[in-house]
């Protein structure tokens, strides 16, 4: 077992988010995943702007708040709560329209 304490955690080097990634390809088995969080504060957007994507699968579970998403070229709305699912090379965006901070907990799967 590894356990690690999220808030010791370095937060990464990215504009108006914070970022961190909590296991890497050096820890999790196999090298195929990473698990990190993201806590996007209002007015925020990932990218700054365009769209995203990359080689891995997205896996997201909406801890707190509400963002408007964009992925494969529809909006979506996302709560607390709620899971996502993007799949490689898929085109893609997160915009936090709200009041309150929106904590997500995401998985990058290497397939």
């Amino acid at each position: 077992m590894n356990i690690v304490t999220v808030k010791e955690i370095a937060t990464e080097n990215r504009p108006e988010v914070t970022m961190k990634t909590i296991f890497d390809e050096s820890v999790v088995e196999g090298g195929r995943t990473l698990i990190g969080t993201v806590s996007i504060p209002p007015g925020a957007r990932i990218p700054l702007t365009g769209t995203g994507s990359h080689e891995q699968d997205e896996y997201g579970i909406v801890l707190k708040g509400s963002m408007l998403t964009m992925s494969g070229g529809k909006e979506y709305r996302v709560s607390s709560g709620q899971a996502t699912f993007i799949p490689h090379g898929e085109e893609h965006w997160a915009l936090n329209d709200r009041q309150e901070d929106c904590e997500i907990v995401w998985v990058l799967v290497n397939r």
